[in-house]
């Protein structure tokens, strides 16, 4: 049987429609359900074959994990993935970046969120991620995850030597033996790697990082910032660079 989950939301099932992420089954609206967005999905999805469905609202919440689809839901299939030889291949410095360890799919979500609005160029996944729960995650990330190009590898130091070999510097986020953020130049081809809240990173990892940096705090604080807060302020750093440079 074709794996099959659920996308709720207009945001949710328009990422996925014009990104051509994954395949859509069917779309299932609300019969009273009416304004500009919906009218425009109902054309784009007509005009790529998908049937979309107007039922009653007990139908849609059956296959609903909750209450906030908005009377709009849609069947998908499994997110396609690219080969790690496309990410960033056509830009001349890539920021490339992988979540590692993340164990709670919202965060995953919020976390490629910021990745993909401060411009990151790709996201590389281990073959066990996330995007098994499509429904929170799509919805957690304003469908950034149906939009960021995607690719696997079976762990982060396969990932960190197919990039090294591309020329680009492997980075990760650490306390000890670290860069502060903005003393670092983030505009060279940049593979930046995220742990999770509570896994982190492993040692190995860490001791053949190419750039450790570490996020300066405003006042004494002995604890990490979540993974979301932690890509959000190293993404848009890198970002500031890299709008500023020649």
């Amino acid at each position: 049987m074709t794996e099959q989950t659920v996308l709720e939301g207009f945001v949710s099932v328009r990422a996925a429609l014009k990104s051509g992420s994954r395949a859509i089954h069917t779309i299932y609206i609300r019969r009273s359900k009416w304004d500009k967005g919906v009218g425009w999905l109902e054309h784009a999805a007509a005009g790529a074959g998908i049937p979309v469905e107007r039922v009653d609202a007990d139908q849609i919440d059956a296959y609903a994990g909750g209450t906030s689809h908005g009377g709009l839901i849609a069947l998908v299939g499994p997110r396609q993935f690219v080969p790690i030889e496309q990410i960033g291949a056509d830009r001349p410095a890539p920021f490339v970046t992988m979540l590692d360890g993340v164990e709670d799919p919202f965060n995953f979500g919020q976390a490629v969120r910021a990745l993909y609005a401060a411009g990151a160029d790709g996201l590389i996944l281990r073959p066990r991620n996330w995007m098994s729960a499509a429904g929170v995650v799509v919805r957690a990330s304003a469908g950034a995850t149906e939009w960021i190009p995607t690719a696997i590898a079976e762990t982060a130091h396969d990932a960190a030597e197919h990039f090294r070999g591309r020329g680009l510097v492997v980075a990760c986020a650490a306390k000890e033996d670290a860069v502060p953020l903005y003393d670092a130049d983030l505009t060279v081809p940049l593979f930046l790697v995220i742990g999770g809240e509570k896994r982190g990173i492993t040692r190995s990892f860490l001791d053949r990082a190419d750039l450790r940096l570490a996020i300066p705090y405003g006042q004494a604080f002995d604890q990490s910032l979540g993974t979301a807060a932690a890509a959000a302020v190293l993404a848009f750093e890198v970002m500031r660079q890299r709008s500023g440079a020649d």
